[in-house]
């Protein structure tokens, strides 16, 4: 079988390692050499890649284009074969742009550029799972600070609790957690510092009168879980996992959950804006523990390597699928779950050790 050479953005991204593994750990036993790149030099992907490149960052458009083209097209490194992007900034530039690579011989990751304008904005993504019966919460769109507050006042559940997010972000950028009567002593004492929970007042001192698009939507007090999707023509397979512990956004433990519901929710989605290759829904349940769409991930995620740990390698499937390659089914062990941990690097030069 043919070797590929792999172009893998965000090689600084918590989840680079398992990207990585899944490429490299893939059914067909295919050789891969890993090219990655970031707008940072000392990441960690920089070691765990057989090849690392600095790059613009993507809101630098032309810059950043043209130092992907001239990767592609070979030089310093091999030249690139599939470009798989990890940086949600990316998505839309790349959606757009996708034929361009092609030309130079390099496949690209990422879906076409309506279907990623459809998931990849929180309130698109809200009016198409509306349209297609998929739960939402309660939300609104504002942008200045009056209309704000009002929604803030019709979605605070009996808690007071409210949360505001933009409707492009990813990481947990932008989202609060609008409350007025939080227990900030016991915060003090009890938990590790963030910015998370933020009063009216307070969020009225951040952003001012008026602020870039955010949307206002219900608190989901309940378990979140993240969907893993595979889809390519007809072929589609959804995999859902609970997310036990969350730091920071990344999850630390999690456990598969078989729950038809958030597997039918995912199809509808996917069907519904187009989606294709592999990318994630996450969902939140309600007091009733019903799952509710919170948003999409239309790229690669960063605990993706639970899917190729199940049995169930996402990652790979869809270079195959780029490269018009027959695809197997999946046979998934369902009692699997996943423990993250912390790791180091001791970098002397070139060489390092590992924890």
């Amino acid at each position: 079988m043919k070797p590929l050479n792999v172009l893998v953005t965000g090689a600084g991204a918590p989840g680079i390692a398992g990207t990585i593994y899944s490429l490299r750990n893939n059914y067909d036993n295919r050789e891969m050499r890993i090219v990655g790149t970031d707008v940072k030099e000392h990441v960690v992907g920089r070691f765990l890649c057989d090849d690392f490149l600095t790059i613009p960052p993507s809101k630098d458009t032309d810059k950043y284009f043209a130092a992907i083209k001239s990767i592609c097209k070979g030089g310093t490194t091999p030249h690139i074969d599939i470009m798989i992007p990890q940086n949600t900034a990316e998505l839309l530039f790349l959606s757009q742009h996708k034929a361009e690579l092609e030309e130079l011989g390099t496949r690209v990751l990422v879906s076409d550029h309506e279907p990623i304008v459809r998931a990849n904005d929180k309130y698109n993504l809200f009016e198409v799972a509306r349209a297609k019966g998929v739960p939402t919460s309660k939300y609104g769109l504002c942008e200045d600070f009056s209309t704000l507050s009002k929604l803030v006042e019709e979605m605070k559940d009996k808690n007071g609790y409210a949360v505001v997010k933009p409707p492009l972000s990813n990481g947990s950028r932008g989202i609060r957690i609008v409350c007025e009567h939080r227990d900030r002593k016991a915060d003090f004492y009890n938990e590790k510092p963030n910015s998370l929970y933020v009063s009216l007042d307070e969020l009225h001192g951040i952003l001012g009168e008026t602020f870039p698009k955010l949307i206002v939507m219900e608190y989901l007090p309940g378990d979140e879980y993240t969907v893993d999707v595979f889809r390519n023509g007809n072929d589609f397979c959804a995999i859902p996992r609970k997310r036990e512990v969350i730091r920071s956004g990344i999850t630390f433990a999690a456990s598969l959950s078989k729950d038809f519901r958030l597997i039918d929710y995912s199809r509808k989605l996917a069907d519904a804006c187009g989606l294709s290759m592999c990318f994630g829904f996450q969902f939140k349940m309600n007091e009733r523990e019903e799952p509710i769409l919170l948003e999409c991930n239309p790229r690669v995620q960063g605990t993706m390597v639970m899917s190729t740990f199940c049995g169930a390698n996402v990652i790979y499937s869809s270079v195959k699928a780029l490269l018009g390659e027959t695809i197997p089914s999946f046979d998934i062990d369902w009692d699997t779950t996943l423990l993250r941990y912390w790791g180091a690097l001791g970098i002397h030069g070139a060489k390092y050790d590992k924890v």
